[in-house]
């Protein structure tokens, strides 16, 4: 019989340790910066907020009163673990009326938020160890949500020469070294700002089911576009699996709430780990989504604030010497190259956080390999606040 005594010298717990896989995960660094910026702020500080990628505009008013509306009736319970009859059919409408996609209401599984959405794909669709590509740059929870569950996310380098997308080339030379289990792309892209064109879409779908490989299309930026609109993937591919959320163009990020549309054949899959996880998404966030469809008009005025912000930094940052970045398609950020300034950006960040009063996130999020030169910057706030941010980081920059 093994010894199941603690180790000498040892107290009970202090043998014992994380599991190796979640040992693995890294720090969400862009948390961490705005956790810094709040420790400057409560000792009286000032910080011009770019960090976070999250509206700084307040939830639309209609979609407020809807949910204060429910929670006057008093009774908050569980709905259905795949989401409320109305919120799915309303979602499913939303495919036909913004892509002319038809979508079966029964496909449509609301999530916690896009994170939610992530986990449920993921552990549906993949055995422990299986490899999924994503792009780098890339958003940095795709590849610590896959190492948590016990997969292998496979960053694959993107650049100019495939306008910083994913290509059928790249997949299948993945492929090819070892087998991929599935594809994650992301249009519009986070850090990059970057829309993959429809026929890149089609192309990456193509390959996939030649390949064999579950494609995975995050579409939480869809109606945040300034050039061109979005495609879903499944305009190109009716298989492909669509993760989206109410939290960016709606300005919901704290309503925890999103959706996936997912193959008939997953739905009974997802709806057993739903009700598992987390029995059902919160009621209230579940109202508010369903009202958010109606909330067009304000969130375009809210976009309109955006596409300011943008015209004024596209021109302006050149002007202060940070004119190197990707190009803003979507989204609200802007992928600067400091490597002029730096060639750390964990330092370069740090130090204008702390000397300038501006929070921005550094490249290391994103790219493991090539983050050291590079930063990403929000303009989801006022224009007032990109127009500080500016005026310090210009004033910042002539002074190093």
């Amino acid at each position: 019989m093994p010894d199941l005594d603690p180790k000498p010298g040892l107290a009970p717990q202090e043998h014992m340790l994380p599991a190796e896989r979640v040992a693995r995960v890294q720090p969400f660094i862009v948390m961490d910066v705005m956790n810094q910026a709040a420790a400057i702020e409560r000792a009286g500080g000032s910080v011009v907020h770019m960090e976070v990628g999250q509206p700084s505009a307040p939830t639309p008013a209609s979609i407020r009163g809807a949910a204060a509306r429910a929670l006057e009736h008093g009774r908050i319970g569980y709905t259905q673990a795949l989401g409320t009859d109305s919120l799915r059919a309303r979602i499913a409408k939303h495919y036909q009326d913004a892509y002319g996609v038809d979508v079966a209401a029964e496909r449509v599984v609301v999530t916690t938020g896009s994170s939610g959405g992530f986990i449920l794909a993921f552990l549906a669709c993949f055995q422990p160890g299986a490899r999924i590509a994503i792009t780098a740059p890339g958003y940095p929870a795709y590849r610590n949500i896959l190492i948590a569950l016990g997969f292998e996310p496979v960053a694959i380098e993107v650049g100019p020469e495939t306008r910083f997308a994913l290509t059928p080339e790249l997949i299948a030379r993945a492929h090819r070294e070892k087998p991929l289990a599935g594809v994650l792309t992301m249009s519009p892209a986070n850090p990059t700002g970057v829309v993959m064109a429809p026929e890149a879409i089609a192309a990456v779908a193509a390959e996939c089911r030649r390949l064999g490989l579950w494609y995975i299309s995050d579409e939480i930026y869809h109606g945040l576009t300034y050039e061109q609109p979005a495609t879903t993937a499944l305009s190109a591919d009716p298989d492909a699996i669509v993760v989206n959320s109410f939290s960016k163009y709606y300005c919901m990020t704290g309503w925890r709430v999103g959706w996936l549309i997912v193959p008939q054949r997953l739905v009974r899959t997802i709806e057993r780990l739903q009700q598992n996880l987390s029995i059902s998404v919160p009621y209230l966030s579940q109202v508010a989504g369903e009202a958010a469809f109606e909330a067009t008009a304000e969130c375009e005025a809210i976009k309109a604030g955006y596409a300011e912000n943008r015209a004024y930094l596209l021109n302006a940052l050149p002007e202060i010497g940070l004119g190197d970045f990707l190009p803003v398609d979507g989204a609200f950020y802007i992928y600067c190259d400091i490597g002029r300034y730096s060639n750390d950006s964990m330092a370069f960040c740090r130090d204008v956080l702390n000397e300038a009063g501006v929070a921005i996130t550094p490249g290391l999020d994103f790219d493991e390999g090539r983050g050291a030169r590079t930063a990403r910057l929000s303009f989801a706030g006022s224009l007032g606040e990109c127009e500080e941010a500016v005026s310090r980081l210009g004033g910042w920059l002539k002074r190093r």
